[in-house]
């Protein structure tokens, strides 16, 4: 399962003009729930509206960075084996989300899959193979089925069945996230904006032209060129991509890279390169999750499982679609997928 996320950074090709008189403020850019985050609501873009959206970002990182010891996934992991931990609503909201997609899918997206990404520690300066036996040790850790959410009181609680368990909820968190952003900028009545945290993408509202939003999806044979699709959104939308070249590290000449399988607690190895789920705009927690599932099983079973369209780029450059993705956005070639 995909971790801590996920994101493939894509492009976005767009062209607006405003003028207004209402004093707005440059778009802005911070680095918060671990990533750099970027928003731009054009006319709308007020100083008072992005304090208000960075601060909700830095709520959320409150909550589920792992790499913050005061944060409430930390106190929850901490606990694992010994107690019950209380916790809040936009918690719950997100374990339950996640908890959701392992029941869909058999555990293939498990939340509890913390002790095997701090294993192989891709993306730190501890990144390592791990033997065999330490990844089958961890992987008695991993079981989204040992978590225990209780909602009977006022005050809702979270307990990890086993010691040594802990909760990583990076492959769903920054969906959220652009969620909670989107609800500010609806609150706000803003009328456009952008939003890209770390790669996911979601275009709200429309152009001021009516033209289409155009994201450009990567090249995941070379992420570093130009993009080699472009989806067309008119009515706003969310995008998220998993790609085997998003975090990874090489040894010995071969990659590995942060989408893990935990039917062996390796990088999953697949005959695609990356996968790119094209939601509605309210529904990037969803997107979040769906991405690294995408990945993990594959267009047919993917398409079994939920109606929100998905890209894939297999490893031969071939491009599939789900079918239904004309109802949510256009895709057309920008250069060949192979090119490099």
């Amino acid at each position: 399962m995909h971790v801590a996320k996920h994101f493939v950074l894509v492009s976005i090709v767009f062209l607006l003009c405003s003028c207004s008189t209402k004093k707005t403020s440059l778009p802005r850019t911070e680095t918060v729930i671990g990533t750099v985050c970027s928003v731009n609501a054009f006319e709308d873009g007020t100083e008072q509206l992005y304090d208000a959206i960075f601060k909700r970002l830095r709520q959320i990182d409150a909550l589920f960075n792992v790499n913050r010891t005061d944060s409430m996934i930390s106190h929850v992991n901490a606990a694992a084996g010994k107690s019950s931990v209380a916790v809040n609503s936009d918690f719950i909201f997100v374990l339950n989300k996640a908890l959701y997609y392992a029941r869909l899918t058999d555990g293939v997206f498990d939340p509890t899959i913390g002790p095997l990404v701090k294993l192989w520690g891709i993306n730190t300066e501890h990144a390592k193979v791990p033997s065999a036996q330490e990844i089958s040790h961890v992987l008695e850790y991993v079981d989204w089925k040992k978590v225990i959410v209780d909602e009977s009181s006022e005050k809702p609680t979270v307990f990890l069945e086993k010691e040594g368990m802990s909760l990583d909820l990076g492959g769903i968190a920054k969906g959220f996230a652009s969620d909670e952003i989107t609800a500010i900028l609806e609150k706000n009545r803003v009328k456009r904006a952008i939003i890209d945290l770390g790669g996911n993408v979601c275009v709200f509202g429309k152009k001021k032209n009516g033209s289409a939003w155009n994201i450009g999806i990567k090249n995941p044979f070379d992420p570093d060129s130009t993009p080699v699709l472009v989806l067309g959104m008119t009515h706003g939308g969310t995008v998220v991509t998993s790609g085997i070249y998003e975090r990874y590290f090489e040894k010995d000449g071969v990659r590995y890279h942060h989408i893990f399988d935990v039917q062996n607690g390796m990088p999953a190895v697949r005959d695609w390169s990356s996968v790119t789920i094209v939601a509605p705009q309210d529904k990037s927690v969803d997107a979040d999750a769906l991405s690294t599932i995408a990945f993990l099983v594959g267009l047919e079973r993917y398409s079994s499982i939920t109606d929100i369209p998905a890209v894939f780029i297999d490893n031969d450059g071939e491009v599939r679609q789900s079918e239904n993705l004309s109802r949510t956005a256009t895709l057309r070639p920008a250069l060949p997928v192979g090119t490099k």
